[in-house]
């Protein structure tokens, strides 16, 4: 239990680091940004629950007020935001893709950069268009056309994870609690 905890604050915190990284805003309002690589990691490294969970934090730490975002952002108006949809998505983005990476035999760079393009892409677009449509006031289809204009980094960033957690794998096993 001690050691569920240690790994969700430790991985929140993550999410929370990766906004450090100097954001780039596009036309629609919603940043680039280093943190879905953060749930992308979540999933693949601490698998569904805890990866969900250790996001979940994240964004309550952000609801309560926090500068966690990019930019420094934070309090219950970011939900308000273009870039609500995401934010919602982003605990089921981590669920999902933990839930592949643990249901998948393939190598663990394999099995997370997959697991990172279904979970920390696909869902997170679903979710990332619709808030989009829905703030903006835009149809989804010119949603959908604003956000994948991140498709080019999220794929750099699903590779990255792969990668993280192939290294994770080789030198600590036993870190990979999504292979546990």
């Amino acid at each position: 239990m001690e050691r569920n905890l240690t790994h969700i604050a430790l991985f929140a915190a993550l999410i929370a680091v990766l906004g450090l990284v100097p954001k780039i805003d596009l036309a629609a309002g919603v940043p680039i940004t280093a943190q879905s690589l953060g749930i992308m990691l979540c999933g693949t490294v601490l698998g569904a629950k805890r990866g969900a969970l250790a996001v979940l934090l994240f964004l309550a730490l952000v609801a309560a007020g926090l500068p966690l975002l990019s930019g420094g952002r934070g309090g219950i108006g970011v939900f308000a935001g273009p870039s609500v949809g995401f934010l919602v998505g982003f605990p089921i983005a981590a669920f999902v893709a933990g839930w592949v990476m643990e249901r998948t035999t393939l190598s663990p760079a394999v099995a997370a950069t997959a697991a990172s393009v279904i979970g920390g892409i696909g869902v997170m677009y679903v979710f990332g268009i619709a808030g989009m449509a829905l703030v903006l006031g835009k149809s989804l289809s010119e949603a959908a056309v604003l956000a994948f204009a991140f498709l080019p980094g999220d794929a750099v960033k699903a590779v990255i994870a792969g990668l993280v957690t192939q290294s994770l794998a080789r030198m600590r096993p036993a870190s990979l609690l999504s292979r546990a």
